[in-house]
């Protein structure tokens, strides 16, 4: 089958991401094409500073080198920039005349600098500070010339005016606003700012503005003149006065711009939904962000909807600034300016270079500003994201999180005394846990080695002071052993641990490849441990291990329910257990017309035809004309409901339309063992949620959500996990859990057992504290089942041989 072609315009951090993103869901979806207009690959644009410092080489911020778009099979087109997009052809032309054909094109042109309108701006020497190009102009320059005056005392212009200034250069920082950094700072905290860097040796100049740039002979700027005619000396002029959306692209296409290129949730343009466009270019509910974290959230809803999977939602980000101006740590977030109906709680030390400040608005923190001292800023965040009471932590608030009562960290180094799921790194959302868990795992010492890793402190830096504490704190622990574990059969003695790593760690997709790297007494295995390495083989690789037919049980290769007598019973999937007029004739027509002695409402609300001879089942499948209930696999059940709040008067959610959607997400999902899910509309638990292996409950604020149930044998009530207020997060907490239970669970291992080995607080780390991680997990379960077939339609693709229902003479 042909792939689709898509188009990248941008080389940039957002757009490159999107592919990284898209390339872990849909690998082999897309021939990708990528136009950059600068000639190097994607490179860390946040650390051009440290590059103009000398602190870093350009070979140390590139992201993506070369080889990486070659072994993904990219092509790449660097050092040009595109001037049209063909909406009719579905073509891009750069302005050399290369083109390139699109079915999704996705726009990632960034920004451009704003250049104030300054009477000589085009004399030699004034430049902007947005790439790589301007970064080797400003070295150049240091090299030559003394004086520099830097437009813009926001974080870019006071990142080049140290940079300058490390390269031996006198230099003046001049800014229209009362002070430093007016957006990410108040004026105390700002006035710490200058008074640290003054003594460091910058000059500034503070509600200064600029009336000219005045050229010597040979053309090139001498000099700065202010309102009212006083000048001071400038051999470079670096504008940092801020950025502007990067539109005139997709303006020229005619695409629908207004601060930026609009988009919808889905980060699709809503002139042209085969474009989608983020980053620093788009427009989203009116918003352009420049921040990096926002842009890295677009970049997984973007990649999910190329991906074709068609799930999830970009509604916009909360933002806070983390920042390290020129060694300074600085972090804001919320309405750190305050206001009416709020107050402050104020903590100034200016002899220790600290100072915090926390509004807090009736019984919630809505805004901080740190200076000085930022490791408690992610707590903060957390607080102020999610709208907690504040009023029984009020007294110890501005201490930090290690100081409060309920975390017992008092006296150790602020790092560990974070939680798992407080977040280290902002810019790319990675928890304390996450970074933890793969020092552990993967045995990493250095930085370098959990930037790699993570992405921990690869993008801005202001976090690699934590990381580098975690890093000391969490290798230097002494870890027990893994407990002894049960072998598969008799065939081995490799466990079902042993085997899920070997297919994990060597990349297997057949059996024959496992029992040799396992050293298989048994050559071809038995029937105990076949079908459990066919089961590992397929959830760990979809799409490139091959499921063999013959090595799962007889219910999954007649994919239906053998009986007693050797009839078989066939149960079609009614979504939510809802059904039709439609349905229930077609259902009725197959009883009669293969005489099928038996049809049973069975105890999940679905009606069981029992007593199909064999022979007919690929008939009686297409007759009934509705999907499979795969109610004789190792594979989601049914979706039980009640009729919830569209019918019910005690109804305080729509019970059955968030089973038809939990259903339809899940169906085709094949599990260690058979999967069960009830969603009840109200706590009177009419579809009995609480004994299923997953259970949802509406309440007035949402849905509860009970994981680990069984009414089996031995009923097991499920457990709380959490709650959630959409139906979004249902699916995509549910559906976490279950891929963490599809890649762990050992085989014939229900739920309740696997929550039972592991323990809850596992999976909540793994699911409630990583939300990085459940996302990943939610989407990799999406990939395995995407293109999954009904095995009662398509024969083929689901390798279901039609030879073993062939009619056996008498």
């Amino acid at each position: 089958m042909r792939k689709m072609k898509l188009v990248l315009v941008g080389n940039g951090m957002a757009g490159v991401r999107t592919l990284e993103e898209l390339l872990k869901l849909a690998p082999d979806l897309y021939e990708i094409t990528v136009f950059g207009a600068e000639p190097h690959p994607n490179y860390n644009r946040i650390l051009l500073s440290p590059v103009l410092a000398g602190e870093q080489t350009l070979d140390e911020i590139v992201l993506n080198p070369l080889s990486w778009y070659a072994e993904h099979g990219i092509t790449l087109h660097l050092g040009k920039k595109v001037t049209q997009i063909d909406r009719v052809r579905r073509r891009v032309v750069a302005e050399d005349g290369t083109s390139a054909d699109y079915d999704r094109l996705l726009l990632a042109t960034g920004s451009v600098p704003f250049i104030p309108p300054i009477p000589g701006k085009e004399l030699e020497g004034v430049i902007a500070y947005r790439d790589i190009a301007d970064t080797q102009a400003m070295i150049d320059a240091a090299a030559k010339y003394q004086h520099a005056v830097v437009i813009g005392g926001g974080l870019l212009g006071l990142e080049a005016a140290n940079g300058l200034m490390l390269r031996g250069m006198q230099v003046t920082v001049v800014h229209l606003a009362d002070w430093l950094m007016e957006r990410q700072l108040d004026r105390t905290a700002a006035e710490l700012l200058q008074h640290s860097l003054e003594a460091r040796g910058l000059k500034f100049r503070l509600g200064a503005s600029t009336q000219a740039l005045i050229g010597g002979q040979d053309g090139r700027v001498m000099a700065v003149q202010f309102k009212g005619g006083e000048e001071i000396p400038a051999d470079l002029v670096v504008m940092a006065a801020g950025i502007r959306p990067n539109v005139a692209l997709a303006e020229s296409a005619g695409i629908h711009c207004q601060r930026g290129i609009v988009v919808s949730d889905t980060l699709q343009t809503i002139t042209d939904p085969r474009i989608y466009a983020l980053g620093e270019c788009a427009a989203h509910r009116g918003i352009a962000y420049g921040l990096v974290a926002p842009l890295f959230e677009q970049g997984k809803v973007c990649a999910t909807h190329l991906a074709q999977f068609g799930i999830g939602r970009y509604s916009g980000s909360q933002t806070s600034t983390k920042l390290k101006v020129t060694g300074i740590d600085l972090y804001s977030a919320g309405d750190f300016m305050g206001g009416a109906g709020t107050e402050e709680i104020v903590m100034s030390d200016p002899f220790a270079g600290v100072y915090k400040k926390l509004v807090i608005k009736g019984d919630q923190l809505v805004g901080a500003c740190l200076y000085g001292d930022t490791v408690d800023g992610s707590w903060y965040f957390k607080l102020l994201r999610e709208g907690r009471k504040i009023a029984d932590i009020r007294d110890k608030l501005m201490f930090g999180e290690s100081n409060i009562g309920d975390v017992g960290h008092q006296g150790q180094n602020k790092a560990a005394a974070m939680a798992d799921a407080d977040e280290v790194c902002g810019c790319n959302g990675v928890s304390k846990g996450a970074i933890c868990k793969a020092i552990k795992d993967k045995g990493l010492f250095t930085l370098d080695e959990v930037r790699k890793h993570t992405k921990a402190s690869a993008s801005c830096g202001s976090c690699t002071g934590l990381v580098e504490q975690l890093i000391m704190f969490t290798a230097g622990g002494d870890y027990s052993a893994t407990p002894k574990k049960k072998a598969i059969c008799a065939c081995t003695d490799a466990s079902h641990q042993d085997a899920r790593e070997a297919i994990l760690k060597g990349h297997l997709t057949s059996k024959e490849e496992v029992f040799h790297a396992l050293d298989w007494k048994t050559p071809n295995g038995c029937a105990t441990c076949r079908p459990a390495i066919n089961y590992y083989l397929i959830s760990t690789w979809p799409k490139e291990a091959q499921d063999d037919p013959q090595s799962r049980y007889i219910n999954e290769r007649s994919h239906a329910n053998i009986q007693k007598d050797g009839t078989y019973s066939v149960i079609p999937r009614m979504w939510g257990g809802e059904t039709t007029s439609s349905e229930l004739r077609r259902i009725a027509d197959v009883v009669d017309k293969y005489q099928i002695p038996t049809v049973k409402v069975t105890g999940g609300q679905r009606i069981d035809l029992l007593g199909v001879k064999k022979e007919d089942l690929p008939a009686v499948w297409k007759d009934i004309g509705m999907p499979s209930g795969h109610a004789y696999a190792k594979a989601l059940r049914t979706v039980k409901t009640c009729v919830g709040s569209e019918w019910c008067r005690f109804g305080t959610q729509d019970s059955t339309q968030m089973g038809k959607d939990l259903e339809r997400a899940l169906w085709r999902m094949y599990a260690p063992h058979k999967v069960k899910i009830a969603v009840s509309g109200c706590p009177r638990n009419c579809a009995e949620a609480g004994i299923k292996d997953v259970g949802v409950i509406g309440v007035d604020s949402g849905w509860e959500i009970y994981v680990a149930g069984n009414g089996g044998i031995k009923t097991e009530v499920a457990e709380f996990l959490c709650k959630v207020k959409t139906a979004e997060e249902v699916l995509e907490v549910s559906g976490a859990f279950l891929q963490l239970y599809r890649l762990e669970g050992w085989y014939l291992e229900r739920t309740v057992h696997y929550v039972g080995r592991v323990g809850l607080d596992y999976v909540k780390k793994r699911i409630l504290e990583d939300a990085e991680g459940r996302k990943a997990l939610w989407q990799q379960l999406q990939f395995a089942l995407d293109g999954e077939p009904d095995p009662w339609f398509d024969f083929e693709q689901a390798k279901v041989d039609l030879r073993q229902f062939a009619k056996v003479p008498a």
